[in-house]
């Protein structure tokens, strides 16, 4: 016993990760019929779990803001007169229970006097229990409104979630999402660059001395430049201000030495890596956030993962629960947007595409988006029309930013050492493997296999690699036979790309339509005016088979 005492004396009461219950929201249950006859009636006291003990000294299995309910069967008979109820109250107080539910039946008609005069010397709310009511319906009770608020938590970070990634893919994404992040925290965002100098803010001005204070936590928690800091480091949820947070996820007993914000009168509540061993550690580890106050504002900074140096600064007049994980996922999409990796490779790309501009060849252009050969994939999307989030999560799924939206089709260039698979709601087609000269043969390939998959009714289709007869053949040959053969459609495309469906598909009508987006009819036309102009028997197999080679070498 005397060992646990030193640990809560020392750790501090822990309260668990759940949303905590207002006393007021219990006591307005009238199934309950709860009454407060002493302690403070202040609105933010809060109730973390319900607990029943009837020991004299319950503080060794305390661990914090409890509702501890008692019937009173500990209670000697001589206790009105002596210190029994200071000692029980204050070991309630010592050990962070915030209130205390007695129950008058069986053993008590009435809440001792002596008891309530206690609870309002050390400010602790005391409730009556009427006899109708049971503890296990108390705790219930507890437990569904933890359910009930932990259901709104849930509901709030999920949609700030949601906003917070729309506002990531917006074309200013860094405002966009400090915006947001400002909106769904009440408060203002700051973004801090490597230097320490604001680079982006949003949301409603603050004090100055508030801006100060959120200045300097922003310097407790920036990471050396490059270094990226420890993923493991990152807080959990923070405890409700003026209530110590678990032992487990508090860290060291005191925060590094320049996290204490003067003039505040608090420290900082944070984090920090798993630190080295003492042979090698030099320098206090530096943590990946911490949170402070400035008389009614919080204020809280999260070092970015980058590992430039950039810090996300919050400052808010309240603190609610999910703050910290809406505050945690735009760090984690700041820091995607801060990135040294992503900037580089946005300005690659926005060099390659002026050089393309200004006339530059693919093949010169092509190294700024990375060495060796690449797919052309062409995506169809099932039902309705892809629109541009759709368009770059496709890219995303793929492993390339480089996607073009286009008005019926999605073209996306993926390097070629990646392997496309069939990706839920899309219909795909991929080229062979090309060089950057090669690209316009790749959107064509790409464009012909994502025909015959829609025509299949295929996920996906590949353009055959295969190495057959036709390769038999020198390609100047092959060209000047193809082209001598396929003379009389000259200049109809149209012709060219129906005959090339029909004979892919074996004839079938049907599916030459589905694949070229035409009616039945309008292919048996086509098909009729390729045999005219040819002259020749369609239905002839080795007819067949040598347009199609002459189609594969045009």
């Amino acid at each position: 016993m005397e060992e646990t005492h030193t640990m809560a004396e020392t750790a501090g009461p822990a309260v668990p990760p759940t949303p905590p219950v207002p006393l007021a929201a219990l006591l307005a249950r009238e199934d309950l019929g709860l009454r407060q006859l002493a302690g403070p009636a202040a609105p933010g006291t809060v109730i973390h779990w319900a607990h029943t003990s009837e020991m004299a000294d319950p503080y060794p299995y305390l661990l914090g803001g409890e509702l501890l309910l008692t019937a009173g069967v500990h209670i000697p008979e001589a206790a009105g007169s002596g210190t029994y109820f200071a000692d029980y109250v204050s070991r309630i107080v010592a050990a962070g229970g915030a209130a205390l539910g007695f129950g008058l039946a069986p053993v008590h008609d009435t809440v001792p006097r002596a008891l309530v005069a206690a609870c309002d010397t050390y400010g602790l709310p005391l409730l009556e229990v009427p006899p109708r009511t049971t503890f296990s319906g108390v705790a219930r009770a507890v437990w569904q409104l933890m359910a009930q608020a932990r259901l709104a938590e849930l509901r709030r970070v999920t949609e700030a979630q949601q906003s917070l990634a729309a506002a990531a893919s917006r074309p200013a994404p860094v405002p966009a999402v400090l915006r947001r992040l400002a909106r769904h925290v009440g408060g203002r965002a700051v973004l801090y660059g490597p230097d320490g100098t604001r680079t982006a803010a949003a949301g409603r001005e603050i004090p100055h001395d508030a801006e100060r204070a959120l200045t300097r936590l922003a310097e407790v928690v920036r990471p050396p430049r490059g270094a990226a800091p420890d993923p493991a480091a990152v807080p959990g949820p923070t405890p409700p201000p003026g209530r110590p947070g678990p032992a487990a996820d508090s860290g060291p007993a005191s925060p590094p030495a320049d996290a204490h914000l003067p003039g505040t009168g608090r420290g900082t509540s944070s984090s920090p890596p798993a630190p080295a061993p003492a042979a090698v550690q030099t320098t206090p580890p530096t943590p990946a956030s911490a949170t402070d106050t400035l008389g009614d504002t919080h204020l809280a900074a999260y070092a970015l993962g980058s590992g430039d140096g950039f810090v996300l600064g919050v400052v808010a007049g309240r603190r609610e629960a999910g703050d910290h994980t809406i505050a945690s996922v735009a760090a984690v999409l700041l820091s995607l947007l801060t990135g040294r990796e992503q900037s580089e490779a946005g300005a690659a790309r926005s060099s390659a595409l002026v050089r393309l501009l200004l006339g530059a060849a693919p093949e010169e252009v092509a190294p700024l988006l990375g060495t060796g050969r690449w797919l052309v994939v062409h995506a169809r999307p099932e039902g309705q029309p892809a629109d541009a989030m759709a368009a770059s999560a496709l890219g995303a799924a793929l492993g390339s930013p480089l996607v073009d939206l286009g008005r019926d089709v999605v073209r996306v260039l993926v390097p070629a050492g990646r392997n496309p698979e069939p990706q839920p709601g899309w219909t795909l087609g991929v080229s062979a493997g090309a060089g950057p000269e090669q690209w316009p043969d790749g959107d064509t390939q790409a464009a012909r296999a994502l025909a015959r998959a829609r025509a299949t009714r295929a996920p996906l289709v590949r353009h055959g690699t295969r190495t057959g007869l036709a390769e038999l053949v020198p390609t100047a040959d092959a060209r000047a036979h193809a082209a001598a053969l396929l003379a009389p459609l000259a200049g109809q495309p149209s012709l060219t790309e129906t005959l090339r469906a029909w004979l892919s598909l074996h004839g079938s009508w049907d599916r030459t339509a589905v694949a070229l987006g035409v009616h039945r009819n309008t292919v048996r036309q086509r098909i009729a005016r390729c045999a005219a102009l040819l002259g020749t028997d369609l239905d002839d197999p080795d007819v067949r088979m040598e347009l199609w080679f002459a189609l594969r070498r045009s």
